[in-house]
């Protein structure tokens, strides 16, 4: 049995570490120009072995995909905590939500890098519905977190919910999620004497509150 959990271990490892290579070399290089022989060769673990664990490079990236947004959830949760976030007002809890893309921006740029060359990968694949239900699953959890704040927020009235919840949603995600992922991959003008991309992010945020709550630093 300890040489079965071992070698359970073992295995775990080796698939976790193409998980990360994958993940590194596709946020980084952009997926379409990353082989799975690329991956295979920085894990020094081998193309056949990769085979082993993933079926295809479809399946890695959505894999890799998974990981990364993960991370990401497991930081934030860590931020809900400090903060006391089940003791928060809709208002509040709606502005932490708000927070969590300047998160990204500040501390993942990796991630929204990676996620810019998935969103354009799964596209142009046209990966099947079942490889992608994982990450689908993964992100229902950011709009089950949204629904909880927009249900706190017709209990204590200090966000607006005379806009369907799921306009709402869609607006604030898109926006925020469209502009910080334009920042951290350089798609953005930027003046001769140069920019703060917080200082602009801050500014859509608030623009958020205003929006939807009196709140508004």
């Amino acid at each position: 049995m300890r040489g079965t959990g071992k070698e359970a271990v073992i295995i775990a490892a080796k698939r976790q570490k193409y998980i990360e290579t994958a993940y590194e070399l596709f946020s980084s290089k952009n997926i379409d120009s990353v082989s799975l022989q690329d991956v295979a060769n920085e894990t020094g673990l081998g193309l056949s072995m990769l085979y082993r664990y993933f079926e295809n490079k479809q399946t890695l990236v959505v894999e890799a995909a998974i990981w990364g947004w993960n991370r990401f959830r497991e930081e934030n949760m860590k931020r809900q905590e400090s903060l006391n976030y089940d003791a928060m007002t809709a208002a509040e809890a709606f502005e932490f939500y708000l927070d969590s893309f300047l998160v990204l921006y500040r501390d993942n740029k990796d991630l929204l890098r990676f996620n810019q060359f998935f969103n354009v990968y799964v596209q142009a694949e046209d990966i099947d519905a079942g490889t992608l239900q994982p990450y689908q699953d993964l992100i229902a959890g950011i709009k089950d977190q949204f629904h909880g704040v927009y249900v706190k927020g017709e209990q204590d009235h200090t966000i607006r919910a005379d806009e369907p919840e799921e306009k709402m949603f869609t607006k604030t995600i898109h926006l925020m999620l469209a502009v910080v992922t334009r920042y951290a991959v350089g798609l953005v003008y930027t003046p001769e004497n140069g920019s703060d991309p917080e200082e602009d992010l801050l500014f859509l945020k608030n623009m958020m509150l205003r929006a939807y709550t009196s709140k508004c630093r």
